[in-house]
């Protein structure tokens, strides 16, 4: 570019920050601010690492931060790369999920000096909604086909399934909260037992129940959250085959991914991973093997939309769709990304969506609304989230820790 042509006015980074607050459980969120008086913004991102929350504060704060002030906001794929690359210790939850909260919030800026919703700077509309599964769960299979039904009721066309184990005290999935779900439930871990051969026969009797009292007009899905060896999932995959599920959740432990090649060669369930995955190369061999069929990696935990998109743009060529994750453990800022993000690409799958409580939504008023099974964006400009921060600082942080998991034998398995 000539000297003489005139560049794009910078929109130059003069603040950012990170607020924690705990409106029912831990919830980080970077603002970002850029300009002076009249043309003075603001763009939110989510920064939640469910556990480790604070790790994440103090990357943002301690090392982040001071990276960005003088930055072009409208820059955001060189200050993703910047960030990346320029930490040499790259990946990671901590790493990537502090990228993400930069990236959300630069998208948010930039969308918001568009004067558009997100959706529309991504490219536009794929989709009229976003389509969502929610969570019914129970501590006996009589008690979750109830849930489903309520759920049904409420319009959603596509659920989760997840039952007590009969010999177990706690099963994953199960909680006395039907709605808001939150495994993070202790200021020291809380043990849980676990057993296989319980579980394996329990499951195909749930999804037997769940097809005769809901019929055939709903997909029903199951987490079983890593719990299995490769060929237990196959024997499940292949138990679940007359059911239809519309996935069957990390079954088994991505570490070592040629585990997936060995349950696809059992059974035709298809196959979902990918929540705790943080860049593209946790999924690379699983997408260019046709592996899986929903890549379930996060806008939070995957260094942001612009990682997502290179994600999905991948998967797209294998005919994998996504499926993010959503659970409680996102904060709104977050979902409203996510929602701004499935509504522009092409290989959408299924959002999951867990309803964050009444204080959480009154500390992120949101543009995004539910109808008839489908989420929607909404048209403000950029992400449609905000934050209150005199009421965010009413919920002070609280140590919560996730669960661990152990067999009955007393040695430690995946939680």
């Amino acid at each position: 570019m000539s000297d003489t042509q005139p560049k794009a006015a910078a929109l130059t980074i003069t603040a950012a920050r990170v607020i924690v607050t705990c409106p029912g459980r831990n919830f980080v969120t970077l603002k970002i601010e850029t300009g002076t008086g009249a043309g003075a913004s603001y763009g939110l991102g989510d920064a939640t690492l469910n556990g480790r929350e604070l790790s994440v504060a103090s990357y943002l704060t301690d090392h982040i931060i001071p990276t960005l002030i003088g930055r072009d906001a409208h820059q955001i794929e060189d200050i993703w790369q910047y960030l990346y690359r320029g930490a040499y210790w790259r990946r990671g939850p901590v790493t990537m999920t502090a990228i993400a909260a930069v990236d959300m919030a630069l998208w948010d800026i930039k969308a918001k000096a568009a004067g558009m919703p997100l959706y529309q700077l991504l490219g536009g509309a794929c989709r009229t909604g976003v389509r969502v599964y929610g969570h019914a769960n129970g501590e006996s299979i009589e008690e979750t086909i109830a849930e489903a039904q309520r759920y049904r009721q409420m319009g959603y066309t596509a659920i989760r399934l997840q039952a007590g184990v009969p010999g177990l005290p706690t099963t994953y999935g199960v909680s006395r909260d039907k709605m808001y779900y939150e495994p993070a439930d202790g200021a020291l871990p809380t043990e849980n037992r676990w057993s296989t051969s319980k579980y394996l026969p329990s499951v195909p009797k749930l999804f037997e129940a769940a097809r005769a009292a809901l019929g055939w007009d709903v997909d029903l899905l199951h987490d079983v959250h890593h719990r299995l060896t490769p060929i237990e999932a196959a024997r499940l995959g292949r138990d679940l085959e007359p059911y239809r599920l519309f996935w069957l959740e990390d079954s088994v432990a991505a570490e070592n991914q040629a585990n997936f090649r060995l349950i696809r060669q059992h059974t035709t369930t298809p196959l979902a991973v990918g929540e705790v995955f943080n860049s593209i190369w946790d999924c690379k061999d699983l997408i260019e093997g046709q592996l899986i069929d929903y890549i379930r990696t996060t806008v939070v935990h995957a260094g942001g939309i612009t990682h997502l998109r290179r994600i999905a743009s991948l998967a797209d060529l294998y005919a994998v769709k996504t499926g993010c994750h959503g659970a409680t453990d996102l904060s709104p800022v977050c979902m409203a990304a996510a929602l701004h993000f499935n509504l522009s690409i092409p290989n959408f799958g299924l959002q999951e969506y867990m309803r964050h409580t009444s204080e959480t939504d009154a500390v992120f008023p949101h543009a995004y609304s539910f109808a008839n099974g489908f989420l929607h964006p909404g048209n403000e400009p950029g992400l449609g989230v905000d934050i209150d921060e005199p009421l965010a600082a009413k919920y002070p942080y609280k140590r919560a820790y996730l669960p661990v998991n152990r067999l009955e034998d007393g040695s430690m398995t995946n939680w």
